[in-house]
């Protein structure tokens, strides 16, 4: 029998399953108040021990663990290599900063959209992660963050796969984060990362959750961002910037470009000048990534000169942009990197 995964309902549909069993309602908030806590079955001590041996019969309280973490030695960094309850594995990165703790979390199991500058791509989708288990990464950081009283405080939907990809259980997570008695993670702390899938993105607008959208941009033209990205035969950079103006028109937030600097690609001054122009106007903000070199692709990251030469131009324009601080370089931080080490070095059978 297939058991119920309690971490990715709501209080009220905990407490309609809890009334099924044939438990009294009140139960359910006391759930789904464990639950949020990180708890699984045996730590729920107000509830007697026949209940806690019937629900872990029928039921998943916590669907992620911590399977192994790195932590770097240059800026305290955690990876965590995050195990579901069917064995597959999903990375997480756990970043402090002065404003907070943030963890970016994977929403799939791999991803399909074939970026060529991203390793968590590299064997395809395996499947979507549902609500619960996004939940259950932040949970898991919960866990490993309580000896230092820390909580996740940001999250970012960052990690392995295309959060729009998985568009009915990302939005379910998103609205659990502030669900009363749960975790209460407000969604001003939540940036959401997409390749630029189009529909999907006038659909999240239309949601009018106050999450910041990242968009992957990673070139100002067509013809360059097909050399790197398999979407870009799909949707336009024209297309992809009207959803932007909906989104913002919608939410009243900005949105975030990410652009990660090739070597020979994207990184050049027409290119800078080209980006310029094309966000000229727009309530938006640029954020420049040193490329994360992947050994299965032939792509090469750019100098410091080249970095803060791109920069200048925007400036020069008036375009709001940062260098992305590089963290967790000595733990493979890059996204897809940490899975693809231990899925290599596992015996075959």
């Amino acid at each position: 029998m297939e058991k119920t995964e309690l971490a990715g309902m709501t209080q009220e549909e905990i407490t309609g399953w809890v009334r099924e069993q044939g438990f009294p309602a009140f139960r359910g908030k006391q759930i789904f108040e464990w639950i949020h806590r990180g708890a699984d079955f045996d730590g729920m001590t107000n509830l007697s021990l026949e209940m806690r041996e019937k629900l872990k019969s029928c039921a998943v309280a916590q669907s992620v663990s911590i399977r192994l973490h790195r932590k770097s030695e240059l800026d305290g960094t955690v990876k965590f290599l995050f195990e579901l309850t069917d064995g597959n594995c999903v990375e997480g990165v756990l970043m402090r900063y002065r404003y907070g703790v943030s963890l970016c979390i994977s929403t799939q199991v791999g991803c399909r959209m074939g970026c060529r500058f991203c390793a968590s791509t590299l064997e395809g989708r395996v499947r979507d992660l549902t609500a619960g288990e996004m939940l259950g990464e932040i949970l898991a950081a919960n866990r490993f963050l309580e000896e230092e009283k820390e909580k996740v405080s940001h999250v970012v939907l960052m990690g392995s796969g295309e959060p729009l990809d998985n568009y009915e259980q990302v939005i379910r997570f998103l609205k659990l984060l502030r669900e009363e008695n749960g975790i209460r993670i407000s969604l001003r702390n939540v940036s959401l990362s997409t390749c630029g899938i189009v529909p999907r993105m006038y659909d999240l607008a239309r949601e009018k959750l106050p999450v910041t959208l990242c968009v992957s941009l990673h070139a100002p033209n067509d013809e360059i961002r097909k050399k790197t990205m398999p979407v870009a035969n799909t949707w336009s950079i024209k297309e992809i910037l009207e959803a932007c103006r909906y989104y913002i028109r919608e939410t009243g937030r900005r949105v975030i470009f990410e652009y990660a600097l090739v070597d020979g690609l994207n990184a050049g001054t027409a290119e800078a000048s080209a980006l310029a122009e094309l966000l000229r106007g727009m309530q938006c903000h640029v954020n420049l990534i040193p490329l994360n070199e992947v050994k299965e692709r032939n792509l090469k990251g750019v100098s410091e000169d080249t970095v803060r030469a791109f920069m200048r131009i925007l400036e020069d324009r008036r375009i709001s942009v940062t260098r992305r601080r590089e963290m967790g370089d000595d733990i493979e931080g890059a996204c897809g990197q940490l899975r693809r080490t231990v899925i290599n070095t596992q015996p075959t059978a």
